[in-house]
């Protein structure tokens, strides 16, 4: 009994061994994926605009924590593959399940090891990737706010200053030395009515770059202004030649300058569970208020509508006796124009109560939208760290019966399934937020497909399945030939 229980431990020391070396390495490898996808996705956003070493390095570290809920099942699914696909390749699992050993019994140590990281997973979703997605995202809208650094070109009008336009006609190798400069002062919104032209000057900034220096020389300044009589048909022109002039342009709007990350806070992604099931309930006591208040107003303005019927003792009895006088009041009503004013005032009474339900349908229905998305958001802490058990079963079981390691045939099952989840998972997503399906039913439907999925696969792993053997398909096939072969004879023997 000690003997069978000292080579249980070394076998789950070999599988644990197996699982965790991938498991990390994977896991390294899927998340540099997920940071060469977001590189490439914004790479426009960064070019030319100085933003250093230190912005890059917090960008790539946030957004390395971003992908981190994501990378996790896909990395359980790939290393799982790898580790029973190794073994398998090597024989030593076909060689423990002939000890009598189940594949159940097999895989509890990855099992429990897995139990792990989806815990692990769940309060990382919770706690601190709702930070990096603040600190990530926000980051990233300063960097896209973020102006180009300083680059003259020849021959072409620079915008990038507020209120001026400079062109160069050429700039030295030296980057400062320029040629033939031409400076719109648009400060004052007044068109062109401030104009420098100088024959060569230099370029340079001043106090940590925060001013650009533009030293001209032998030019004009050209300057329009209204006359002291604000008469606008009149103008004075001055004309202004100088040898050396200095013109200052500030570079306060240039450079990286951080938003207040508050205003990034409403977003789901910043919230924690805590924060998203307060504003669930908060958004249904909305909806609640709202529509006890629409309803109040509807029954206030159209009253005749909700009107309570007299009790039976207490109506009142109107006896109408018939004569002449009913066919001349009705010969009346039909010379007049009571009729028609009373249809018009009907129908424009019925448009404005639509006008208003309408109006009203779709304040609840954006604050519903908002609810589900708030409550799609909450599952997800637990969805994304389940799927790491659903992915466990499924990479156990296939890693069990292809029976191939390496980053071959793995990598390449490991990504499908991957792709399916995710579809299913956008799908279910998008209907659960737009409020077709509820919200449990969409989150959850990837994990329990690819569940079912497990399930049969580790019945046929247990049972020593040959789905991915080339005999077992090619007796198959052999089997509908002769059955085909057996049809067509049958009809021959008939014909003849």
């Amino acid at each position: 009994m000690h003997q069978i229980y000292f080579r249980m431990r070394k076998i789950d020391k070999l599988f644990l061994k197996s699982f965790i070396g991938p498991f990390v390495l994977t896991t390294a490898i899927v998340v540099f994926i997920f940071l060469m996808r977001f590189l490439m996705m914004y790479f426009d956003q960064f070019i030319g605009k100085d933003l250093g070493i230190d912005v890059f390095s917090k960008l790539f570290f946030f957004f390395s924590l971003i992908t981190v809920p994501t990378a996790l099942p896909l990395a359980t699914l790939l290393a799982t593959l790898m580790c029973f696909g190794n073994l398998g390749e090597h024989t030593e699992l076909t060689a423990m399940k002939s000890a009598g050993i189940p594949l159940s019994r097999l895989i509890l140590p990855t099992f429990i090891l897995t139990i792990f990281i989806s815990i692990v997973s769940y309060f990382y979703n919770d706690r601190v990737n709702p930070w990096a997605n603040l600190k990530g995202y926000s980051l990233l809208y300063d960097v896209k706010t973020t102006k180009m650094t300083l680059n003259i070109q020849e021959g072409i009008f620079y915008k990038e200053i507020p209120g001026y336009r400079i062109k160069v006609q050429k700039k030295f190798p030296d980057g400062k030395t320029l040629k033939n400069i031409i400076v719109y002062n648009h400060s004052s919104n007044l068109g062109n009515k401030n104009i420098t032209i100088a024959d060569s000057g230099k370029m340079y900034t001043m106090y940590n770059g925060n001013y650009l220096i533009f030293e001209l020389f032998n030019g004009y300044n050209y300057t329009e202004s209204q006359n002291s009589f604000n008469n606008y048909d009149e103008t004075q022109f001055t004309k202004t030649q100088f040898k050396k002039n200095k013109v200052v342009f500030s570079l306060e709007s240039f450079g990286i300058k951080r938003t207040n990350e508050d205003q990034f806070k409403y977003h789901e992604y910043m919230k924690n569970v805590s924060e998203l099931t307060s504003k669930i309930d908060s958004a249904k006591i909305e909806i609640r208020k709202t529509i006890a208040q629409q309803t109040l107003q509807i029954k206030s303005q159209n009253s005749y509508l909700f009107k309570k019927p007299l009790p039976s003792d207490s109506a009142r009895k109107v006896n109408i006796k018939p004569g002449p006088w009913i066919k001349a009041e009705l010969t009346r009503l039909e010379k007049s124009n009571r009729k028609d004013e009373s249809d018009e005032y009907a129908l424009s009474q019925v448009r404005n109560l639509k006008n208003q339900l309408e109006t009203d349908l779709a304040i609840v229905s954006n604050k519903s939208k908002e609810m589900y998305r708030a409550d799609v958001e909450r599952w997800h802490k637990v969805t994304m760290a389940f799927s790491c058990l659903v992915f466990f079963i499924v990479g156990a079981s296939l890693g069990s019966i292809i029976k191939k390691g390496g980053f071959g045939m793995p990598v390449l099952l490991s990504i499908s399934i991957f792709i399916f989840y995710y579809v299913l998972m956008q799908l279910g997503d998008k209907y659960a937020k737009e409020g077709i399906i509820p919200v449990v039913v969409g989150v959850w439907i990837p994990n329990f497909i690819l569940s079912i999925l497990g399930y049969v696969l580790l019945k046929k792993a247990s049972n020593d399945a040959r789905l991915f053997e080339n005999d077992n398909y090619n007796q198959f096939f052999e089997k509908i030939k002769i059955y085909i072969s057996k049809i067509q004879l049958g009809k021959r023997l008939k014909t003849n």
